[in-house]
């Protein structure tokens, strides 16, 4: 597949997808929302088992390329809305239903959308001088992207009012103190970091993690009661795949477990 502001590599059990618009801080356009789209496609359709989603250059993403809007000081105003309904809920909607885990690697500054794409990842690992940036309230806007449900459940109502009605940033190493982030670490071994969870999961029992994810992130939504029977009919289904038995018979056996992800 060809594109312009993106990179797509999908590997044995691996794909890695970088935003590569650096001299813009790869804030999105219409365009890298559609090339986006499709790689996410072609990974899904994939043999991968594992995405790395990252940034080109020295920041993740900034959010919106706001001069790819038609939109002035003074002119005519623009149905926001329908740039989420098209654009941006799609993306969020099919990054974290993808049955893999997906890791974000915030190698810089994540602002706006950028820093909410990158909270709505399954592991999010940032270097220490990462920023992540509510800026809506400088344009007079709500945190998007699913800012509003993610970041009081990540941080905390009070936080998240902080983050978003200031704009004020916020540094990795202070989000990983939040709980907001799995890791942080020295800008040096961000790719180390990232390399050894990518051999982990592509090596993985794929199914599980899949179910795993799906149930953590359905249950903010459950009471108790529903989930123990969610919890009952993923662990019914799992128990009969190649996977379980291969994991119980390496654990008997006293051996290195080789997961299909089936």
């Amino acid at each position: 597949m060809d594109f312009e502001t993106i990179l797509l590599e999908i590997g044995t059990g691996v794909a890695r997808l970088t935003l590569n618009r650096p001299d813009r801080l790869n804030s999105f356009t219409v365009q890298m929302h559609d090339e986006v789209s499709r790689g996410l496609e072609a990974v899904s359709k994939s043999q991968a088992r594992v995405l790395v989603l990252t940034g080109a250059g020295r920041g993740f993403c900034a959010g919106q390329d706001l001069g790819d809007r038609a939109v002035a000081p003074g002119g005519d105003g623009v149905d926001l809305g329908e740039s989420l309904e098209k654009r941006y809920n799609p993306l969020i909607r099919r990054l974290t239903a993808l049955e893999m885990p997906v890791i974000c690697a915030v190698n810089g500054v994540a602002a706006g959308a950028g820093a909410n794409i990158a909270l709505a990842c399954d592991i999010v690992i940032a270097v220490k001088s990462a920023k992540f940036i509510q800026s809506f309230a400088n344009i007079g806007l709500i945190p998007d992207s699913g800012g509003t449900w993610t970041l009081p459940r990540l941080a905390g109502q009070a936080r998240a009012m902080g983050l978003a009605l200031t704009g004020e940033p916020l540094t990795a190493e202070r989000a990983e103190a939040w709980g907001m982030i799995w890791k942080c670490v020295d800008d040096d071994k961000l790719q180390a970091e990232v390399d050894t969870l990518v051999s982990k999961f592509a090596s993985a029992p794929t199914r599980g993690l899949a179910e795993t994810k799906k149930l953590i992130r359905e249950s903010g939504t459950r009471a108790l009661a529903d989930q123990l029977d969610r919890e009952r009919d993923a662990q019914r289904m799992l128990g009969r795949t190649s996977d379980y038995k291969e994991g119980v018979g390496a654990f008997m056996e006293k051996r290195t477990p080789k997961f299909t992800g089936n």
